[in-house]
């Protein structure tokens, strides 16, 4: 009778511990740890936005690395990662290798307007650049252009703007963004080409010092100006407006998927908008008269 009862016993042991296990195992958009891949021009942003789902959700622990962009894509069809943040459009032969390796339908989580800025010294006495301008420069053996590296986000960008493959422009480098500001005074003749985002932040003293440096120059296209308002982001009229977006290799909703939904409702527009950008998904605000 005892041995029976101690079987018994073991018996239902054994079911909970399974079932403990199974749980533990489960997916879950509230616990848990994730990295995300981000090129450094959008990581800013990304970081606002892992830092508050961290707050909202206590037990889930986000990571913000940088890696170039394509190379982040390459990382996430390999599973290296769960989650990477792009800017460019993929193309065709891109989202059909993303469909067959992921088994997932392509659906970019659009979340912010951000976009490429051209910038001068603060004593520089250029005002402005055309679209003519940034052509003819990208093409030129002065190498007028600094950007901050092959297979960076700026770089796929603005050749994926112009019609051009990278591989087919002439520009000059310098490692970062923040290192292209801090060393523009040293070449005269030269134009940084680096993300907003790296210093839209309206608030935060680093990127306050930062945007002191230098100054953005307007861009001119068919005969009109164009600066990076919030307006001219809004409506896509900047030349160098880029939608940022999330591509995940998550097939169920796990902290991948939950961080993404997180991102585009209303409390992860309102971090998009207050670091300095243009949330993708505008909520009205409604005001109940009594």
């Amino acid at each position: 009778m005892k041995n029976s009862v101690k079987l018994l016993m073991l018996f239902f042991i054994s079911i909970i511990a399974v079932g403990c296990k199974k749980e533990e195992k489960s997916p879950s958009y509230h616990k848990g740890e994730m990295t995300i891949l981000t090129d450094e021009s959008f990581k800013s942003v990304t970081e606002a936005l892992a830092e508050g789902y961290m707050i909202n959700y206590p037990e889930t622990k986000i990571k913000v690395a940088t890696k170039k962009e394509d190379l982040g894509f390459i990382d996430l069809l390999n599973n290296k990662t769960r989650i990477v943040v792009m800017s460019r459009d993929l193309t065709p032969e891109e989202i059909k290798t993303y469909e067959e390796q992921i088994e997932l339908k392509f659906l970019p989580a659009k979340f912010a307007a951000d976009a490429v800025i051209f910038i001068v010294p603060k004593d520089s006495p250029k005002e402005s650049i055309s679209m003519e301008e940034i052509q003819k420069g990208l093409q030129s053996d002065n190498k007028e252009f600094i950007f901050d590296g092959a297979n960076s986000s700026n770089l796929n960008f603005v050749a994926q703007r112009l019609k051009k493959q990278p591989k087919d422009l002439k520009f000059s480098v310098i490692p970062g963004s923040k290192n292209i500001i801090e060393e523009l005074n040293k070449y005269p003749d030269k134009i940084g080409v680096i993300g907003l985002n790296t210093f839209s932040r309206p608030y935060d003293k680093e990127s306050e010092q930062l945007r002191n440096m230098v100054k953005i120059l307007p861009v001119e296209d068919k005969g009109k100006l164009y600066t990076t308002d919030f307006e001219n982001l809004r409506k896509m009229n900047y030349p160098f407006t880029r939608v940022l977006y999330f591509l995940t290799n998550e097939g169920n909703f796990n902290i991948a998927n939950g961080f993404i939904r997180y991102s585009c409702t209303q409390l992860g527009q309102m971090i998009v908008q207050k670091e300095g950008l243009q949330p993708y998904n505008l909520y009205r605000r409604e005001v109940q008269m009594r």
